[in-house]
């Protein structure tokens, strides 16, 4: 597949940050609403469960280190703590993004035919509503890939010393890399590209889309901002989508030549 190379020069924090404004737009909020509300009851839940049970969850995790790597509990203990926090907001982020993932496809559809002023065929909740089986497939061929990666890294985390200090800073970019698929996953499937071939469209621009990724990761772990992440980073994957990818797609997408 042919990647063009005349895409705009903006990297993945200006995308992240584009996400903030878009979400605003007259027309656009409210296809943010629904996406918006399943993030907060669900992340909102989560959060408050998991900050109940930290108290109890991080001397438990801190007693299995060896006693000749207690002088490092000062530098271990808040490793693990972020461990912690990135494997449980990724979990729920993605069962979040499971529960959502027809209102996020819709919000991708809308944006993108404002930004560019072409309608895609089927579009509105009709549309949707006939794509759901096609949207939970791809969801478990997003999980399919997912999975075995990420049980190898968190494996990492009952070696001794080294997964304590390591496997949260693979855990941080394996996210940011997941969750730049997760979002940008939407434009690509509402033209029906195909997941294997997304993936080596993101490939092609890797450092700006683990930029987008490891932004969504870091904002999914503050409380309040984790709230309203999932829209963001759909309008911002979407917004990507128009700059980079929608052009080099064209002989697969349904779009119009003739604003690409």
């Amino acid at each position: 597949m042919a990647i063009d190379k005349k895409v705009p020069s903006y990297n993945g924090i200006h995308y992240f940050s584009q996400g903030w404004k878009l979400i605003r737009l007259p027309g656009i909020r409210r296809f943010v609403i629904l996406p918006l509300l399943v993030n907060i009851l669900l992340m909102g839940g989560a959060f408050i469960w998991l900050f109940n049970r930290l108290g109890n969850w991080i001397p438990a995790l801190m007693s299995h280190i060896p006693g000749w790597l207690q002088w490092l509990s000062y530098l271990l203990w808040p490793l693990t703590i972020i461990s912690i926090i990135l494997v449980f907001s990724y979990l729920f982020s993605t069962l979040a993004n499971w529960i959502a993932a027809p209102f996020c496809g819709l919000l991708a559809e809308q944006l993108e035919a404002r930004l560019t002023g072409v309608p895609l065929p089927d579009s509105g909740w009709v549309g949707i509503l006939k794509d759901i089986p096609r949207i939970m497939k791809r969801e478990w061929q997003k999980l399919a890939w997912y999975l075995p990666r990420a049980i190898g890294l968190l494996l990492l985390y009952f070696i001794p010393g080294f997964g304590q200090t390591v496997a949260p800073v693979l855990w941080f970019l394996f996210s940011a890399w997941m969750l730049s698929i997760q979002y940008c996953d939407y434009p690509f499937d509402n033209h029906k590209v195909s997941f294997q071939q997304m993936r080596h469209a993101l490939r092609q621009h890797k450092a700006d889309n683990l930029q987008f990724g490891a932004l969504v990761s870091l904002f999914t772990m503050i409380p309040i901002f984790n709230l309203a992440i999932m829209p963001v980073a759909v309008c911002g994957a979407t917004a990507m989508w128009v700059d980079r990818y929608r052009t080099p797609q064209k002989t697969v997408s349904p779009v119009s030549n003739n604003n690409a």
